[in-house]
C-alpha cells in the first residue's frame, strides 16, 4: 500500500487548494483563487486586461483556447503549454474542476473493464502510473489500496472469472480469491468468489486540477473563471472564440467541456457523432462511526450490457466512505438534484432518438434506478448485498454528480474515449469514467492532434 498524505498549507494559514480539507464536499470544490504555495494566483479574473478580447501578443507561438477547467482540460492545457504553446482556459464556473471531476468517487481505475485495445484500456493502465507519480511529486493525497469485485452469489461468478480474464488480457494486476481470502481485505464483505485488484486506488481529483493550473501558469497560460464559451469559427487565420467576456483570436480550439462537449462542438461548426445525455449519480456515505466497514473499495460485478458499475462502496481520500451512484435520467445537464430542470435542455435529450431506443432496451434497469433514487431503503438493501451489516441508519445523503454520456442516433453507448477534428480544432466528445484516471494520457493524444496539424 502507497500513500501520500498530501502537501499542508503552510503554518498558521487556511488550508489551500493544493491540500483539500479533511471536511471538503464534492459539491463544494476549494476555491481555486487562494495564493497557490508559491504565492502566485492559479487563477485571474476574466475580461479585456485579462486579455480575453484579442490574440495574445506572443510573436510565433501558436496560441490555443481550452474550454473547460475539468482534469481532461486542464491536463490537456498543461501539456500544450509544457510544449511551447500560449494557452487560454476558458471556464464558465468561478471555481476549477465544479462538475464531473469535483463529483466523482475519486478512484483511479486500473483499466479492468474495458474492452482489450480500447483506448480505455490501455490509458488506464498507463495512466494509473503517470497520475500516482504525478501525485506523488506535487504532494497531491493518494493511496493505491487496492479493491474487491465480490460475486455474492454462485450465478455470479461465471461473470466474476470472465472479468478475471479480461484483467489478465488487459495487464491489471488482479487475483481471484476465496471468500475467506476476500475477508482478509475487507472483514465485513459478503462473497462466495472474488477479484482483488491490487493497482486501484483514490486520489484528490480536485487537487490534482489545482496544481495542473498551477502548471499551466507557470508555463505562460492563463486560466480564466467566469468566462463561457459562446461560440467559435474557424478562419483562413485559425479560430474566432466568442466568449462572455470578450473576443479571441486564436490558432486553435481545444473543446474539454465534459456536459457540454456537443454543444461546444454544435456552436463550432461540426456535426458531433453522438449526443450528450445526462444520467444522475446520486450517493449516500457512510454515517459517522460506521466506516470502519469499508477498508478501501467494493464492486458488485458489474452487468456487461451497462456502462456503469452499480452500486458500489469507495474510502474516500478524506477517509469517509461513498455509497453509489446509482443512474438516473437528469432533467439537466448539471442536474444535481431532482428538482434541478432545465426545459430547453430536457426537450432536446428527448427529442434525440438514440435516448428512447436506449430507454426500449434499458427500461426495467432504469425503473428499478429510480426505485432506487426514490428509497433509502432500497438503496441501502444494494449496500446490503455488498455489506450485511450496512443498514437504512447507517447511511447518510452525500452530493450527486451527472455524468456525461456519449449516445449515438441508434441508442449505442459511445464506450470508448470519442475525440473529433474539425479545421483547427479538436473536440473530445466522450470522456466519462476512467478520464480522470487517464487526463495525463488523454492530454497526449490532445496536445499530439494539435501539434501534427499545426
Amino acid at each position: 500500500m502507497r500513500r501520500s498524505p498530501g502537501r499542508r498549507p503552510p503554518s498558521g494559514s487556511r488550508a489551500g487548494p493544493w491540500s483539500s480539507p479533511a471536511g471538503w464536499s464534492p459539491a463544494e470544490p476549494p476555491n481555486p483563487q487562494v495564493p497557490s504555495p508559491s504565492g502566485r494566483r492559479l487563477c485571474v479574473g476574466t475580461g479585456r486586461a485579462a486579455g480575453a478580447s484579442r490574440r495574445r501578443e506572443v510573436p510565433d507561438v501558436p496560441h490555443v483556447v481550452v474550454v473547460g477547467s475539468g482534469i481532461v482540460g486542464l491536463a490537456s492545457a498543461r501539456a500544450l503549454a509544457q510544449q511551447g504553446h500560449d494557452v487560454t482556459v476558458l471556464e464558465k464556473e468561478e471555481r476549477l474542476a465544479s462538475h464531473q471531476t469535483g463529483r466523482n468517487s475519486g478512484v483511479i481505475h486500473s483499466g479492468l473493464y474495458y474492452k482489450p485495445g480500447s483506448h480505455k484500456a490501455l490509458m488506464s493502465r498507463a495512466g494509473v502510473r503517470s497520475m500516482t507519480a504525478y501525485a506523488e511529486d506535487r504532494g497531491i493525497a493518494h493511496e493505491i489500496c487496492g479493491k474487491l469485485v465480490v460475486a455474492t452469489r454462485e450465478s455470479e461468478v461465471p461473470a466474476l472469472r470472465a472479468l478475471a480474464e479480461r484483467a489478465q488480457q488487459n495487464g491489471v494486476p488482479s487475483r481471484l480469491v476465496s471468500a475467506a481470502e476476500a475477508r482478509e481485505h475487507e472483514p465485513h464483505v459478503a462473497a462466495v468468489e472474488a477479484l482483488r485488484v491490487d493497482s486501484t486506488g483514490i486520489i484528490d481529483y480536485p487537487g490534482v486540477c489545482v496544481a495542473l493550473a498551477e502548471d499551466v501558469t507557470e508555463a505562460g497560460g492563463q486560466v480564466l473563471l467566469g468566462a463561457r464559451f459562446e461560440r467559435a469559427r474557424s478562419t483562413t487565420d485559425g479560430v474566432d472564440v466568442l466568449t462572455s467576456q470578450g473576443r479571441i483570436s486564436a490558432d486553435w480550439l481545444v473543446n474539454c467541456a465534459g456536459l457540454q462537449s456537443d454543444v461546444v462542438a454544435q456552436r463550432s461548426g461540426l456535426v458531433p457523432e453522438a449526443r450528450i445525455v445526462p444520467f444522475r449519480g446520486e450517493y449516500f456515505e457512510l454515517v459517522p462511526g460506521r466506516e470502519d466497514l469499508v477498508r478501501g473499495l467494493i464492486y458488485p460485478v458489474p452487468d456487461p450490457a451497462l456502462p456503469f458499475l452499480g452500486v458500489h462502496l469507495t474510502k474516500m481520500i478524506n477517509g469517509s466512505v461513498h455509497a453509489g451512484p446509482n443512474a438516473v435520467f437528469a432533467f439537466a445537464r448539471e442536474g444535481y438534484r431532482w428538482r434541478d430542470v432545465n426545459v430547453r435542455e430536457t426537450a432536446s435529450a428527448l427529442a434525440w432518438p438514440g435516448l428512447w431506443r436506449l430507454a426500449g432496451r434499458f427500461g426495467t434497469t432504469g425503473v428499478g434506478e429510480v426505485v432506487r433514487s426514490a428509497s433509502r431503503r432500497v438503496f441501502a438493501r444494494s449496500l446490503a448485498r455488498l455489506v450485511p451489516d450496512i443498514g437504512v441508519d447507517d447511511i447518510t445523503p452525500s452530493p450527486a454528480g451527472v455524468r456525461a454520456q456519449a449516445l449515438r442516433r441508434d441508442g449505442t453507448m459511445v464506450d470508448d474515449f470519442l475525440i473529433q477534428r474539425a479545421q483547427n480544432q479538436v473536440h473530445v466528445l466522450n470522456a466519462p469514467s476512467p478520464a480522470a484516471t487517464c487526463a495525463l494520457e488523454i492530454a497526449d493524444h490532445v496536445a499530439r492532434q494539435v501539434t501534427q496539424g499545426a
